[in-house]
């Protein structure tokens, strides 16, 4: 279960942030997740649960983006249909994976005193 050390490096960048900022509690974080970055996105949302605990994020909420994984030719014929084998339908190149691997901290929503 890789998403757990996932969620604690995220909540190492957190509290270095909300140091910097001098802030008092996250309200809010917001991350992408890309649906090819190998991720349980429900076990991901429990391991937030579970580290919010009795940190600076205690009261904070998660909102998860899921980001579409988009594969396109890598000569420049464009995005692959959905659903179709990872093959450009012009040249015959193998496809290559241009969006949805990502796992992003987008947004905190910090409270400062």
């Amino acid at each position: 279960m890789h998403e757990y050390s996932i969620v604690q490096a995220m909540f190492d960048r957190i509290d270095q942030v909300a140091r910097e900022r001098r802030a008092t509690a996250v309200r809010r974080v917001a991350v992408r997740i890309g649906r090819a970055a190998g991720l349980d996105v429900s076990l991901f949302r429990s391991a937030f649960e579970l580290f919010r605990i009795r940190t600076i994020c205690d009261g904070a909420r998660l909102d998860v983006e899921e980001v579409a994984a988009r594969w396109i030719c890598p000569v420049g014929h464009g995005a692959l249909p959905e659903g179709q084998p990872l093959v450009c339908e012009v040249c015959g190149r193998p496809a290559r994976l241009e969006a949805g691997d990502e796992i992003t901290l987008m947004k905190l929503d910090l409270e400062v005193a």
